[in-house]
C-alpha cells in the first residue's frame, strides 16, 4: 500500500508538473496582479490605476500590504509556488469539506471523487489564472469548523482574515451576529479595525484613507460594464443577460437577490434541534457569494465545494423530485466545460446564465436538508 501511494503521489506529481510548464506557466494572469500590487505597495505606490484596464487591481489595500513578500521574488518563480501552493489548498478544500459533515452516509472516496468531478472545471480555472478563492475557501473552511467546535475567538478571526483574502466575505457579518457569541463578534470588528489600518504602517494614515477611497471607487465603477460578460454568473448579470441593462433588471436582481438571502435567513431560522447547525450554514453562504456578487465570476464557484459534498452526503435525504433536479444540476454543473459543448453550444449557454439557475437549485437543496434537519 506504501509502495502504490508512494507511486500514485510521484505520477500526480510528473502530471502537475508537465500541465505547469506546457500550459500553465505562461498563463496565471490574476496572480501576475496580486504580484504587481505587492510590488507597488512594497514601494508605496499608488494600487489602484485605470490604465490597468482588465487586470486592474480590485481588492482591499490590506491584501497588497500582506503579500508584499511575493514581490521578493521574480513573478516566474511566484507562478510555481502558487501553482503549487493553490493544488495543495484545493486537495486542503476537499479534506475540510468532509471533515465538516456532521456525519458520512457516503464512503469518503465516493463523496471526494464525486464533488472534485463536480468541481473539476472550476479547479482547472483557477490554476490557469493563478487565483485566490482556494485560499478564500479554505479559510471560510476552517472558520466554520472553529464554530463548530465552539472556538468563536478563531471563527472571528478567520472571517476578518477572509474578508482581506476576497472583501465578499462580509456575508458572513450578519450570520456571526445572528449566532449572538460575543467572542467571534469581538474577534471580528478588532480584524476589521487591523485590516483597515494595516496599510497605514506602509503608506501613512492619510494615503491609508484615500486607497480605501480609491478601491471603493474602483470597483463600482468596473461593475455595470461586467454585467453582460458571458462568464459572469451573478443574479444581476442573469437578468441584464436575459432583458438587457437598465432598472427593470436592476429591480428584478435586487428582488432575486433578497430572496436568495430569504433562504439563509429561513435556514438559519430552523437550526434549533439541529446537532450541528454551522457547516451546511456556512456553505450556503459560501454558494451564494458569486450569486450576490455583481462581479461574480463562474470560477468562484469553487467556493462551493463544502455545499457540493454536502449535497452528495444527503441526497438521499432530499424529496424524489428535488433529489432528481439537484442531480440533473449537478451533471450540467460538471458538464459545462467549453472542450466537450464545443465553442458555439458553450457561448449560449454561458449567455443564458444556465449555471446560475444551476446553483438556485443547489440553494434550494441546502435548504431541504435543513428542513428534513439532517444537517
Amino acid at each position: 500500500m506504501r509502495v502504490r501511494a508512494a507511486m500514485l503521489v510521484a505520477a500526480a506529481t510528473l502530471v502537475l508538473a508537465v500541465l505547469f510548464v506546457g500550459k500553465i506557466s505562461h498563463k496565471m494572469p490574476d496572480l501576475a496582479v496580486y504580484w504587481t500590487a505587492a510590488s507597488r505597495a512594497s514601494h508605496a505606490e499608488a494600487l489602484y490605476r485605470p490604465e490597468d484596464g482588465h487586470y486592474q487591481f480590485k481588492y482591499l489595500p490590506a491584501f497588497a500590504v500582506l503579500t508584499i513578500p511575493l514581490a521578493a521574488v521574480s513573478l516566474d518563480t511566484a507562478k510555481a509556488v502558487w501553482f503549487v501552493t493553490s493544488v495543495a489548498l484545493l486537495v486542503l478544500l476537499l479534506a475540510l469539506s468532509l471533515r465538516l459533515l456532521p456525519d458520512r452516509r457516503r464512503r469518503a472516496w465516493v463523496l471526494i471523487a464525486l464533488t472534485a468531478l463536480v468541481m473539476l472545471k472550476f479547479y482547472g480555472h483557477e490554476l490557469v489564472l493563478g487565483q485566490m478563492n482556494a485560499l478564500f475557501a479554505v479559510i471560510v473552511a476552517v472558520a466554520v469548523l472553529a464554530a463548530r467546535n465552539g472556538r468563536e475567538a478563531a471563527l472571528g478571526a478567520l472571517v476578518a482574515l477572509a474578508i482581506v483574502v476576497k472583501p465578499y466575505a462580509v456575508i458572513f457579518l450578519p450570520w456571526l451576529a445572528a449566532r449572538r457569541q460575543r467572542a467571534s463578534i469581538i474577534a471580528v470588528l478588532a480584524g476589521g479595525v487591523i485590516v483597515a489600518l494595516l496599510p497605514a504602517a506602509v503608506y501613512g494614515l492619510q494615503s491609508d484613507i484615500q486607497l480605501h477611497r480609491d478601491w471603493w471607487l474602483t470597483v463600482t465603477a468596473s461593475t455595470a460594464p461586467n454585467l453582460m460578460n458571458a462568464d459572469n454568473v451573478s443574479i444581476a448579470a442573469m437578468w441584464t443577460k436575459w432583458i438587457g441593462m437598465g432598472r427593470p433588471a436592476a429591480i428584478l436582481a435586487a428582488a432575486t437577490s433578497a430572496v436568495a438571502l430569504g433562504s439563509a435567513a429561513m435556514t438559519f431560522a430552523r437550526r434549533t434541534g439541529v446537532p450541528a447547525p454551522d457547516p451546511l450554514e456556512g456553505a450556503m453562504l459560501l454558494t451564494l457569494i458569486p450569486l450576490l456578487s455583481p462581479q461574480g465570476w463562474d470560477y468562484v464557484f469553487l467556493v462551493s465545494t463544502p455545499a457540493i459534498m454536502l449535497l452528495v452526503n444527503y441526497d438521499d435525504m432530499l424529496p424524489r423530485f428535488v433529489r432528481g433536479l439537484t442531480w440533473i444540476a449537478l451533471a450540467v454543473i460538471a458538464l459545462s466545460v467549453y472542450d466537450i459543448m464545443g465553442r458555439t453550444a458553450y457561448s449560449v449557454f454561458m449567455s443564458l446564465s444556465a449555471i446560475t439557475v444551476c446553483y438556485f437549485v443547489v440553494v434550494g437543496a441546502l435548504y431541504c436538508v435543513r428542513v428534513r434537519r439532517a444537517a
